[in-house]
């Protein structure tokens, strides 16, 4: 079984139009729903083997937060140019290179690419605000299997819900 979940960056900041895109931090909202969503997955023993993050500050920001809140280390963190600007093609073949030896393997990234990505796993997920999780499990043993294979499982959680 193989278990992926797609982290959509919390609520970012656009105070100082001056700022790269890349450089964007997160505002007030972020930084609350981000540990708000951690807390979550660690009521429900969420521990993934790999966080991979883009290297945007606010994606990578919201994985540092989550990961404080299910007990995994922020310089674990790995980042990853391919998950900024990219698109779901690109996002599968990273996660079809994953390691089979890894279970659990959580990404952090961006609109419009992980909508587009969640609706191509699963038809039921045609959105992902600001901090949603999708989770997807795959009856598989091989990550190249994803997006070949349906998901034996899919949710989606939002700090609205």
């Amino acid at each position: 079984m193989k278990t992926l979940f797609l982290v959509r960056h919390a609520k970012s900041s656009r105070d100082d139009p001056s700022l790269p895109d890349r450089e964007r931090p997160l505002d007030d909202r972020g930084r609350h729903d981000a540990p708000t969503m951690g807390r979550r997955l660690g009521k429900r023993g969420v521990k993934p083997d790999l966080l991979i993050s883009s290297p945007a500050l606010r994606a990578l920001t919201t994985a540092q937060l989550i990961a404080d809140e299910i007990g995994c280390r922020r310089k674990d963190i790995v980042v990853d140019d391919r998950l900024y600007a990219s698109n779901p093609v690109s996002l599968l073949a990273v996660i079809g290179a994953l390691e089979d030896t890894l279970d659990c393997v959580m990404l952090f990234g961006h609109n419009p690419e992980f909508t587009d990505l969640a609706n191509r796993l699963s038809s039921e997920i045609v959105d992902m605000p600001t901090c949603a999780i999708a989770e997807f499990r795959f009856d598989a043993s091989a990550w190249s299997a994803v997006g070949k294979l349906a998901p034996a499982e899919a949710r989606l959680d939002t700090p609205k819900k």
